[in-house]
């Protein structure tokens, strides 16, 4: 057995409202202490020593989930003027190669030309992400971005491509993406702040200029904004958008006048969000403009861009939600949810012909748009996937409704789904409300059976229920697994997202709570093998529900969890606190304070019986830092009533995203699934006992 690391106390008191708090852990916070780095790899020998006897479960584990990954792979290749592009993996590595083909009569032909292989420049690196290709307009340059930290700042460099010259540094401490203008001669990109990691700047770069400086063309000096810069897909325009989580402004340029006066398409406006597409002479927006908490869709010509020349397209539908929309030259094609499914609708610009939604049959399902570059075609590009049906990438004729089916997900070793049934089933909240659940169980499950129930429910994130072969493992040893679709997110509209942040933040924990005792009710999951899992705001919502009801989960994971919402929400200092006011407010103004304080699950630690706990952050996470885990373990181990397993695992090399590799990925998941296994195993034998 390990040896139980033990926190000292050294209290440090803060005060603020006129409320005292003593933190005695808060001097984790201090990454390059050596004390620190010691305790955590304590830590983690001590959950490596005291899961030891479900290390060959852990490692079984991991062999089924990598064992059904195709190891030579590629993806569906997607047309950009004149070139087919994809990605492929071959046997044995861990990274992407980033490849193209010619177009010759609408088909890639001809020889690969390889324009990234991430193996390589993952070479003599723990961690290594690269955040995308950004190409020339003439598509004989390319930027792309690089993190071989995992702290989400990247690197950008230049290749030219059919070249043997090396890549170029461009520049550092950026957001990783990149915008071109139509010359080909300036780039645009958005940098970040080297402390909070806020996205505050957007600089211009002429690279035909042998030492040329960076120019800043933008700062947001709202700490509640972050902004980013990309071209439209008509190419016409560059774009600047900044916003908070309910305010949004436009900067546009023309793109063939990268040195030109950028022009506000609308000011920024509390509570006034807005989105623009261009398309031939108008942009085309998705807004919440006069009350459409749902959003609905308006145009405006191009020159003339403020509200004022706003008119309506599409009228606001209290039970529809407007998620997104792609613009074609015969076609409108909107991503909308009803009733907490995702649905694709094709709206001929000829209003004489009759619109329709794209069908499909399984009970929960996610359905969204793929890669649709080009606007004179009538082939819309799309995915699918449910709980039991693996992705799909097809393309889907607008004009006849035929479908080609491009790509199925893979599962080496055959996969049927027979197997498995999904269902979508209602639990009613402590306030009336109903809320849905998304499951998959064995299709010859009878009774109630051991259950995972998953949950996130913030910044308006939906949790749409998808395809896993890594979860077979978890399904084809008899347990069921639930998708909580929780307020807080955005499944059923708009409205599901504001009675879930702020001062309706409670519903979110409560209707969690809520769908665990329906899965219990209605006989599809065992009251006493029921386990709950979340990650980074997820993992606020373990902690919460630990706190307001430890005797419900024998077992949780708690991922990356984001559980010291008060002193983090305090420190302006750290990432993403000022950006998040408007998502769980202010705690400098006392009544958010107080709130926040009542459920923050550092602050809520208590003296009761904990279930078993397995929690997991990386030491260079930059979205949740890793001392709020570490003090929330340090917390419940000296104050609970009980010796359940209580684990934390600490990659020393990884942050919030954990492992970058293809495969690395899944020890994770493997470790966190055994652990699972392992506290229902011992559930099993002390029943025997009994």
């Amino acid at each position: 057995m390990g040896i139980e690391p033990v926190a000292p106390r050294r209290d440090h008191r803060m005060e603020i409202h006129g409320h005292e708090r003593i933190d005695p852990y808060f001097w984790l916070n201090d990454r390059d202490n050596p004390e620190v780095i010691a305790h955590l790899e304590a830590e983690n020998e001590y959950r490596r020593a005291e899961m030891e006897p479900v290390r060959a479960l852990e490692e079984t584990l991991y062999q089924e989930m990598v064992g059904r990954i195709p190891q030579v792979d590629e993806s569906v290749p997607v047309l950009r003027e004149g070139f087919w592009y994809y990605t492929r993996y071959e046997e044995g590595k861990e990274y992407p190669f980033h490849c193209r083909k010619a177009d010759v009569g609408g088909e890639p032909v001809g020889e690969e030309e390889l324009l990234l292989d991430v193996n390589k420049l993952a070479e003599g690196h723990a961690y290594c992400q690269v955040s995308g290709l950004f190409l020339a307009p003439d598509h004989r340059e390319m930027i792309y971005g690089v993190d071989f930290v995992s702290r989400r700042r990247y690197d950008l460099y230049r290749a030219v491509l059919g070249s043997d010259a090396p890549p170029v540094l461009v520049a550092t401490g950026t957001a990783g993406s990149a915008a071109w203008s139509s010359c080909g001669t300036y780039v645009f990109f958005p940098t970040k702040d080297e402390q909070t990691l806020r996205v505050d700047r957007i600089v211009r770069l002429e690279l035909r200029a042998p030492g040329a400086e960076p120019v800043e063309l933008f700062h947001e000096q709202d700490e509640a904004f972050s902004c980013t810069v990309y071209r439209t897909k008509s190419k016409k325009f560059l774009v600047i958008a900044t916003g908070s989580s309910t305010s949004d402004e436009m900067h546009v340029l023309r793109a063939d006048q990268p040195t030109g006066a950028w022009r506000c398409f609308q000011p920024r406006t509390p509570q006034l969000e807005y989105g623009a597409a261009h398309f031939q002479d108008r942009w085309y927006l998705r807004t919440n403009a006069d009350g459409a908490e749902n959003f609905k869709l308006m145009q405006c010509p191009e020159d003339q861009t403020d509200r004022s020349h706003w008119s309506e397209v599409l009228p606001h539908r209290p039970d529809v939600l407007l998620e997104g929309m792609e613009l074609f030259s015969h076609f409108l094609v909107l991503e909308e949810r009803v009733n907490g499914l995702t649905r694709v609708v094709v709206k001929p610009w000829d209003t004489a012909q009759p619109e329709h939604e794209v069908a499909f049959e399984d009970a929960a399902y996610t359905a969204y748009l793929g890669a649709n570059p080009d606007y004179d075609t009538e082939w819309l590009r799309m995915g699918y996937t449910s709980l039991v049906q693996p992705s799909q990438v097809f393309d889907y004729r607008m004009t006849t409704r035929e479908r080609r089916l491009r790509k199925v997900q893979q599962v080496v070793g055959g996969y049927d789904a027979e197997k498995f049934r999904t269902d979508r089933i209602w639990a009613t909240a402590a306030d009336g409300t109903r809320i849905p659940i998304s499951l998959v169980v064995p299709a010859n499950a009878a009774g109630p059976i051991p259950f995972l129930v998953y949950g996130y429910g913030s910044y308006g994130h939906s949790l749409d229920p998808s395809f896993s072969s890594a979860r077979l493992s978890w399904l084809e040893r008899g347990y069921g697994y639930a998708i909580a679709h929780i307020r807080g997110g955005q499944e059923m509209g708009r409205f599901w997202y504001d009675r879930g942040k702020m001062e309706h933040k409670l519903n979110t924990f409560t209707d969690f709570i809520a769908c665990a005792e329906h899965l219990v009710g209605a006989r599809w999951a065992d009251a006493s093998r029921l386990y709950a899992m979340g990650g980074s705001a997820g993992g606020l919502l373990m902690g919460t529900v630990l706190n307001l009801r430890p005797d419900l989960f024998p077992g949780i994971v708690a991922a990356v969890p984001f559980v010291d919402v008060v002193t983090t929400m305090l420190d302006a200092s750290i990432p993403l606190t000022t950006g998040e006011y408007e998502e769980w407010g202010n705690p400098n103004e006392k009544e958010a304070y107080f709130r926040m304080l009542s459920y923050s699950p550092y602050d809520r630690v208590q003296a009761v019986d904990y279930p078993a706990l397995l929690v997991t952050t990386g030491l260079h996470d930059s979205q949740v830092q890793y001392w709020e885990p570490a003090k929330w373990i340090a917390k419940i181990r000296a104050v609970r009533t009980n010796r359940k397993p209580l684990y934390l695992h600490c990659d020393m090399e990884t942050g919030h995203g954990g492992a970058s590799g293809r495969f690395q990925a899944y020890r994770d998941v493997a470790m966190e699934y055994a652990f699972l296994l392992g506290v229902d195993q011992e559930l099993l034998r002390q029943a025997d006992q009994d």
